[in-house]
């Protein structure tokens, strides 16, 4: 009957996608103890890595925002309310002005550090790839 053709093509493409095509084509590498501690490594450093790259993003935002605040501030008035955490505080221009500029150096000076550690952490994973990709060839996935 034709619904029996349809049951045995269902059954072979279910069994094509549970088998592998082609067992040998990935080679059968044992995992050393060091291979795992250097796999665990290049997670941490993973994940480390977007969270700098999430703080560098944020801190470019705040960076923007104080920039835009300052050039603000050189449209305004003598006197001008600062926000500070919950409350605002009636300053001067200048005394704005001020904060703001530190605020944005305080902030730069933090993405520098960051974004040296990012090359770092980018660097050691280059190295980790080279070995780990040199051991398990395509039997291991070091990509995002």
């Amino acid at each position: 009957t034709l619904s029996g053709v349809f049951d045995e093509r269902a059954r072979r493409k279910e069994m094509a996608a549970v088998a592998p095509s082609r067992p040998d084509d990935l080679p059968d590498v044992e995992v050393r103890w060091e291979d795992q501690q250097q796999i665990n490594e290049f997670g941490r450093l993973n994940t480390r890595l977007h969270e700098i790259r999430d703080d560098l993003k944020d801190f470019k935002e705040k960076i923007e925002h104080l920039e835009d605040a300052a050039t603000e501030l050189m449209m305004g008035g003598d006197t001008v309310r600062l926000h500070l955490g919950a409350a605002f505080i009636e300053c001067s221009e200048e005394a704005a002005t001020e904060y703001c500029e530190k605020k944005t150096e305080r902030l730069s000076e933090r993405m520098k550090s960051l974004e040296e550690e990012e090359t770092a952490v980018l660097e050691r994973q280059k190295e980790l790839k080279k070995v780990l990709y040199g051991r398990f060839g395509r039997a291991i996935n070091l990509e995002e």
